[in-house]
């Protein structure tokens, strides 16, 4: 018998490598289980990641076209303080209506009335003289409307999806929003200078119209029996109900203090100086990419059951990666602690959105829901205000880095202050939700 050719012979190492390597990326590879399962979260992730892009291109297309007609950045900064107010009030009504009328209804009244709002952004960019009081009006408009429709839309999620494929969904609508929040803005810059703000504009139009259609293909999300009616009751209610929940009032405050007191991106106009202009669309764009590859390598989320703990770890590493940051002299070094910053902060969210979504009982989803879009939006918009406060004050180099430090202080202490967050355990989460839901069915009959 001829013996085999040396190259022809099996290596059973080699297999084991093989295997050993394909199974590592298997445990890191984005679970995509949920889009399989599902028939309506496919709708509803179509509906999301579509509509969420057109509004990104928008999201840049009105501050750019408010500073061609006015010429003032004090008037483009106004855009935003305008948006503030509404989206917080808008938060806790539209949790209210989540728990009390038909989800997908809630999601698709709002995207017809944002629509709504596109098109006259469209008519008033083609008249000759567009209106300045129109900007501020769509703006308010949009920024109410989405936080109208946020907690139904995410109150939908755990309708559609079993428990145990929550941490998948989380990294999916995180990866969904991330793309739509790269490719938006970057196209929504790109077609206003080019074309002009009508044909922007008439983008997110028709993602409102694609988004719309994959919403009338959902079957119907009604409230459960004897749903309660909105009111300052039932709101009161959904607040009592996160105090008495440490693991969730971690995920609120811990969030709240690395965003207020790390989020420097009001200053990255002002430190692309030192790295040169063309710098400053790489530093806005650094934490968003470190958050893609976050959720692309996020399969491993859905084997840890220590979700505060998960969250803690990541948002000190958010802290860390800001005062990294701060110290940094070469533009590299700087893209890269904001890469690493932007995965630690996608990780937090995948976290806390699995904490959310498998742990509140369904008929008190959309009013925690409600506070949830407070808490995930006043921290960046705080934040920003206090970098730069801090920054007029002393430098620009300081209010990163003490902004980074006290994120990390901040973080720890929250920790020492609510240690059954520290602890919580998914699969105990998992278990009390069942029991809350079993319990609320008794006494609904």
């Amino acid at each position: 018998m001829e013996t085999p050719a040396p190259h022809l012979t099996p290596d059973p190492t080699a297999e084991s490598t093989v295997a050993t390597s394909g199974g590592l990326l298997k445990a890191f590879a984005l679970d995509i289980t949920p889009l399989r399962i599902s028939r309506d979260y496919r709708l509803l992730f179509i509906s999301h990641s579509v509509s969420f892009f057109g509004s990104m291109m928008s999201f840049v297309v009105l501050p750019w076209q408010m500073y061609q007609l006015t010429r003032s950045t004090l008037a483009v900064g106004l855009l935003g303080a305008a948006e503030f107010v509404p989206i917080m009030v808008m938060a806790f009504i539209g949790g209210a209506l989540a728990d009390y009328v038909d989800r997908r209804r809630m999601v698709r009244i709002s995207e017809l009335l944002m629509a709504v709002g596109s098109a006259t952004l469209i008519i008033n960019s083609l008249i000759p003289h567009p209106r300045v009081w129109v900007l501020f009006v769509c703006a308010t408009s949009f920024a109410g409307l989405n936080g109208l429709k946020r907690p139904s839309l995410e109150a939908l999620i755990p309708k559609l999806l079993p428990p145990g494929m929550m941490p998948a969904a989380s990294a999916l609508r995180s990866i969904g929003a991330t793309l739509g929040g790269i490719v938006g803005p970057a196209l929504g810059g790109v077609f206003a200078a080019s074309f002009g703000a009508a044909v922007a504009y008439s983008i997110d139009l028709t993602t409102f119209a694609i988004s719309l259609l994959a919403l009338w293909m959902m079957r119907a999300m009604p409230p459960r029996p004897g749903a309660d009616r909105p009111s300052l009751r039932t709101l009161a209610e959904g607040l009592r109900y996160a105090r008495s929940r440490p693991e969730l009032m971690g995920t609120y405050l811990i969030d709240i203090n690395a965003m207020f007191f790390g989020m420097p991106m009001a200053l990255f106009p002002a430190i692309a100086v030192k790295f040169g202009a063309a710098s400053v669309g790489l530093l806005y764009a650094a934490p968003s990419a470190g958050a893609l590859l976050a959720t692309l390598a996020s399969g491993w989320s859905s084997r840890v059951n220590r979700h505060g703990l998960a969250v803690t770890i990541a948002a000190a590493l958010w802290g860390v990666a800001i005062i990294a940051f701060g110290f940094a002299n070469q533009l590299w070094l700087a893209l890269f602690w904001l890469l690493l910053a932007g995965a630690a902060d996608m990780i937090s969210g995948l976290f806390r959105m699995t904490i959310w979504n498998q742990t509140i009982p369904d008929h008190l989803r959309g009013r925690l829901a409600g506070i949830e879009v407070v808490s995930y939006t006043t921290g960046p918009l705080l934040g920003n205000a206090e970098a730069g406060i801090v920054a007029s004050l002393f430098s620009i180099r300081t209010s990163v880095i003490s902004g980074g430090i006290l994120c990390v202080l901040g973080t720890a202490a929250l920790a020492a202050i609510y240690p059954a967050f520290l602890r919580y355990d998914g699969r105990e989460g998992l278990a009390r939700k069942q029991l809350e839901e079993t319990e609320n069915q008794n006494r609904a009959r």
